[in-house]
């Protein structure tokens, strides 16, 4: 039996943690880890008590509005901003880390990964936009496709 790679395990993981997410339209994961220890999950959903896009509808999918636009217009955080909050929440550094995600970031999510500290983003799918990897580009942040 072979071993997984390291980034393998994490990115496994990171899809499972996307199986628990709400949204109607992507199911998306994040993992925040720094020298092999996982700090901080997160996937895509409402906020903390309020009610979920599975149980009252998507908002964006009646008005019609595609994925990467207008994301304002949303009642769920996107995996990666769960990631970082529940973070902070505990009272977690996650500065130095890596961040294992399901989709490229958007550039919401960009811009608190930059703020954040995480110093790379290793992601499987993409995500439209392209605004986002030249953001994390300045600021230094290595963004990686995984490939399997």
């Amino acid at each position: 039996m072979m071993r997984p790679s390291w980034d393998s395990y994490f990115m496994d993981i990171t899809r499972v943690v996307g199986t628990r997410s709400t949204c109607l339209r992507r199911q998306v994961g994040a993992l925040v880890v720094r020298e092999k220890r996982i700090l901080s999950s997160g996937y895509n959903g409402a906020p903390r008590d309020l009610a979920h896009c599975d149980e009252v509808g998507c908002m964006r999918e009646e008005l019609g509005i595609a994925s990467g636009q207008r994301q304002e217009l949303c009642r769920g955080l996107h995996a990666e901003q769960n990631a970082i909050v529940h973070a902070a929440y505990h009272g977690t550094s996650i500065k130095d880390s890596t961040l294992y995600v399901t989709h490229q970031p958007c550039i919401t999510c960009a811009k608190m990964i930059i703020n954040a500290g995480i110093i790379k983003v290793i992601f499987a799918g993409p995500y439209p936009d392209e605004f986002s990897s030249g953001l994390l580009a300045e600021a230094g942040i290595e963004l990686q496709s995984f490939l399997e």
